[in-house]
């Protein structure tokens, strides 16, 4: 038998040693951290991906697992945004200005159609409101921050109205429709698919809708770190959520049972919803974003928000 000498035996005793340290580093290298995609959605196409786990099912061979969070209203996740509690989500066109004034580390990354219909000011159905110049001093109920805030401005410009003229009760969605059936406020501006239970459920009468005032675009929002981190990930819901959209407009019908037993909305409201919604989306471009910089630069003339931004700062990945 082979004798091994006592400083040699020591050797190979300090090698294994060390190479026993070595394996937990060897096993961590070959298992990479599993990575998160936090979702803050909203009542829209997001749901229907959502319901049907089609992301889950392209994500999981990448190792990366999704975690949904639902908002009602945009201002609320952009917020969590800026905080670091979602990494994606989807918004009308005025919350995402009020977030990058804030600071928060905004990235654009997919634009939907323009959708003019599927926001307005509402009155009760036997009010003596009957045109736009008639809200001068009116009680109007508005979410803060959100696409309809933007709307209300352009509106009240186009018939003559300034800012100043507005008389406005800053409410969320579910609190602003209590005080309209309440009769505490005289109109409400808000959006789809609250809208289309209003008109449904209280038989609210549309004042005005946004044609001809704005455009209404919706955007698919994440953080300037996470789009440079995980554009595999972003593409792939780009990806996912234009099937959806594509489908939807080719199956209103099935889309809008879909929806409504999604949102626990009657169907009639969701056929409203889908009826006037054109869908599909489209990649961000410069053309887009100068339309989100109009609307940056009347909330800073207006003094709605701190100071002056430069939305191409938030074009992601870059623009075309």
């Amino acid at each position: 038998m082979t004798r091994i000498s006592i400083p040699r035996r020591r050797l190979i005793q300090g090698a294994a040693a060390a190479a026993a340290i070595a394996l937990p580093s060897f096993a961590a290298l070959a298992q990479a951290p599993a990575r998160q995609f936090r979702i803050g959605n909203q009542k829209g196409t997001l749901n229907i991906l959502k319901g049907r786990g089609t992301l889950e099912k392209r994500l999981a061979p990448l190792g990366v697992t999704v975690k949904w969070t639902e908002f009602t209203a945009g201002p609320v996740q952009l917020e969590a945004l800026n905080v670091g509690s979602i990494d994606f989500g989807d918004v009308g066109e005025a919350p995402p200005i009020f977030a990058q004034a804030a600071g928060a580390p905004l990235a654009y990354v997919a634009a939907t159609q323009h959708r003019p219909q599927a926001e307005a000011v509402l009155v009760p159905k036997g009010s003596a409101i009957k045109t736009v110049a008639d809200l001068k001093g009116k009680k109007i109920a508005l979410n803060k921050g959100s696409n309809v805030h933007y709307f209300i401005v352009k509106l009240f410009e186009k018939h003559g109205l300034s800012y100043a003229d507005l008389n406005v009760a800053f409410l969320p969605p579910a609190d602003a429709r209590a005080a309209f059936e309440k009769g505490s406020v005289d109109a409400w501006v808000i959006w789809d698919p609250f809208l289309a239970a209003a008109e449904k459920a209280l038989d609210a009468r549309i004042l005005a809708d946004a044609t001809g005032v704005v455009g209404n675009r919706a955007y698919y929002f994440s953080s300037l770190d996470y789009v440079a981190k995980n554009a595999d990930v972003i593409a792939i819901a780009v990806e996912e959520i234009n099937k959806i959209e594509a489908w939807g407009s080719a199956n209103k019908g099935e889309l809008a049972a879909e929806l409504a037993a999604l949102w626990g909305l009657p169907k009639p409201v969701a056929d409203i919803t889908t009826a006037r919604t054109p869908y599909g989306i489209t990649p961000i471009t410069k053309a887009i974003l100068a339309e989100q910089q109009k609307i940056a630069d009347t909330f800073f003339e207006l003094k709605l928000i701190p100071r002056k931004i430069n939305v191409l700062e938030a074009a992601g990945a870059g623009v075309a």
